[in-house]
């Protein structure tokens, strides 16, 4: 297997895509097909700040790499969960990378923000742990983007993660929810964009990218993971996959060019500004304060917090890199 640039011993195979390349041209190939979805999609403006969602995990860490390299002014936001040492491995990798690279991170630390992490939030929402972590981290992260001046705010959500949310909404389908599966979520008052610059790269070959370019990251999944229908979707295209090489692709690509344009959701539901946090809401408190009003009050029951204390739904990052 030789590279089909310049011949050496290639380094990665992509069957999907006819292709094997050496190190060198497979992280130039990497970053520019990087900055081909960028522009298709008119994610970003040249060397604009952008605000990067870090897990710590592989995906975040290598689009934060690649963003920087592209020549963004790529500023790390990374939410401490509270998922005892999980959480905690999961930010010192990501003080190690931005440390090394003289890149800023921005950390908010759950628990530290409102008291509880998200094995507590769970129990005390009476919500699965996932739903209650990814209805906070969104609350937060689109938060600090607005707060701290940024107009987007890029994810490193990769092929395998988009196809699996296709999947499973179209298992269940809703046209609003269909309609609003893409690449690109465009900013409005109080909702910064959301951009995803690796939507078309498959697990494996963002993994490639991260080794070959030594970026250390957090090998292990959240441990509340387990178990979630995402996993047995990704489970069920891998083996069509296998059989049939570039299928993920294929499924996305024909839904966002050939059935997406076309579905009809009538009038936008109109967005005012919720009673608690000011931020846009379809009703007169957003789901997140909601959620962490009931948390509190809950809580005071249980004698786990005292009385006088009431739920802020601001928070502030602090600076850690």
């Amino acid at each position: 297997m030789v590279c089909k640039v310049c011949g050496q011993k290639a380094q990665v195979e992509m069957r999907s895509r006819g292709l094997a390349l050496c190190r060198e041209h497979y992280l130039d190939w990497f970053v520019k097909e990087t900055e081909r979805a960028i522009r298709r999609h008119r994610m970003l403006l040249p060397g604009e700040r952008v605000l990067v969602a870090v897990s710590g995990g592989k995906d975040s860490l290598a689009l934060w790499d690649v963003l920087s390299r592209l020549g963004y002014q790529a500023v790390g936001l990374h939410i401490e969960l509270g998922i005892g040492e999980y959480s905690k491995r999961s930010l010192e990798v990501t003080q190690a990378f931005a440390r090394e690279r003289g890149l800023e991170l921005l950390v908010v630390d759950l628990k530290e923000a409102y008291g509880f992490g998200v094995p507590e939030l769970a129990r005390l929402s009476g919500r699965v742990a996932c739903s209650a972590c990814g209805l906070s981290k969104r609350y937060i992260i689109n938060q600090v983007a607005v707060e701290e001046g940024f107009r987007v705010v890029a994810t490193g959500h990769n092929l395998d993660d988009e196809a699996a949310v296709l999947f499973g909404n179209l298992l269940n389908p809703q046209e609003e929810t269909l309609s609003r599966q893409g690449p690109v979520l465009p900013e409005k008052p109080g909702l910064a964009a959301r951009v995803k610059p690796f939507y078309r790269f498959s697990e494996r070959e963002v993994l490639s990218y991260t080794l070959l370019r030594g970026i250390r990251y957090l090998h292990e999944e959240c441990p509340n993971a387990k178990g979630a229908k995402s996993l047995l979707y990704k489970e069920a295209l891998n083996l069509v996959e296998r059989s049939m090489p570039g299928a993920k692709l294929r499924f996305l690509d024909g839904f966002l060019e050939k059935i997406r344009p076309r579905l009809d959701v009538g009038e936008e539901v109109a967005l005012r500004e919720c009673e608690r946090c000011g931020y846009p809401t379809t009703g007169a408190v957003c789901a997140f304060c909601r959620m962490w009003d009931a948390v509190y009050r809950r809580a005071k029951k249980r004698k786990l917090l005292p009385e006088e204390v009431s739920f802020r739904p601001r928070v502030k990052p602090l600076r850690a890199g």
